[in-house]
């Protein structure tokens, strides 16, 4: 079932949260440079600017697309409505002509008929060149050099935490249950608050959370269905002590967690576009081919 489309309202706030999000990915980033390392801090530097240009490109496109479809909205309305004018004086014209109800209903119904034609073809055509479609295809073709394939998780708020569980059970670890890693993560937030408190802010007031409002934070990543991005993924592979790679249609793969470089790494792509009320993770597994060769 289509999901409903964001109001603008709802569209600035999915950028804003987006932002936030990066400017902690950003600080991770920062954070895993080796003091002295200069070749490792310009890499990162790049990588930096690629992400920032990146997502205000991304989100300026996003803006417009909302604007024109809004406009064609309207468009659309105002075209019904001279339509509907049009019928009502046909009406007039046709009483003094004694046309028959049978024939305002026949040309009601060929008007909704064809608006519904073209929201088939707009439809259809978003479907093949729309941003989810195109981000997609993208990662299937990196995963695919790699004989990868995306293996899908729901989008329910734990996607984050479904896809390392399902990375964990290919790689033959010792199995975790989505309650065990929101658990686990909580607990290693909270046990080391100095260390993330400083990624974290309040949506509302932009502001540092308070110590209470960061517990409440370590309570709703271990209750309840908050979804899970780079402050966690830091947390995760500390607590699993493997690197975790995050595949995007854009850009190259970033790596956390570059210091357990003994543990199997988990491997998760990461879709901005898949489902319209926020970002989304899922799993990968060997191709088909790759399992039979």
């Amino acid at each position: 079932m289509a999901e409903a489309a964001l109001t603008e309202d709802e569209l600035i706030q999915k950028h804003k949260k987006e932002r936030k999000e990066l400017q902690a990915q950003i600080q991770i980033l920062k954070k895993s440079i080796c003091k002295g390392d200069k070749k490792k801090k310009k890499e990162i530097s790049e990588e930096i600017i690629r992400l920032e240009e990146s997502i205000e490109k991304r989100q300026a496109e996003e803006l417009n697309t909302w604007k024109l479809a809004n406009v064609t909205l309207n468009d659309n309305e105002v075209e019904y409505e001279e339509v509907t004018e049009e019928v009502k004086d046909n009406c007039s014209d046709q009483a003094a002509h004694r046309v028959s109800k049978a024939q305002k209903r026949r040309e009601k119904k060929a008007i909704a008929e064809k608006e519904r034609n073209q929201r088939i073809i707009e439809q259809e055509a978003l479907n093949v060149f729309g941003k989810r479609n195109v981000e997609t295809e993208a990662i299937k073709k990196i995963l695919s050099d790699r004989n990868l394939i995306i293996y899908e998780i729901p989008s329910d708020g734990h996607c984050l935490y479904n896809a390392v569980a399902h990375q964990l059970k290919i790689n033959g670890e010792t199995p975790l249950s989505l309650h065990d890693l929101r658990t686990k993560t909580a607990d290693y937030l909270r046990q080391n608050m100095n260390d993330f408190l400083p990624f974290l802010s309040n949506p509302e007031s932009d502001n540092l959370l308070t110590p209470e409002e960061y517990e409440k934070y370590c309570n709703d990543v271990a209750e309840t269905s908050a979804w899970g991005g780079a402050v966690e993924l830091q947390v995760i592979s500390r607590i699993l002590k493997c690197p975790i790679e995050v595949i995007q249609a854009t850009g190259a793969p970033y790596i956390i967690g570059n210091e357990h470089s003994k543990g199997k790494k988990v491997i998760l792509t990461y879709h901005r576009h898949m489902y319209e009320l926020g970002a989304h993770y899922n799993s990968v597994t060997k191709s088909v081919q790759d399992e039979e060769s």
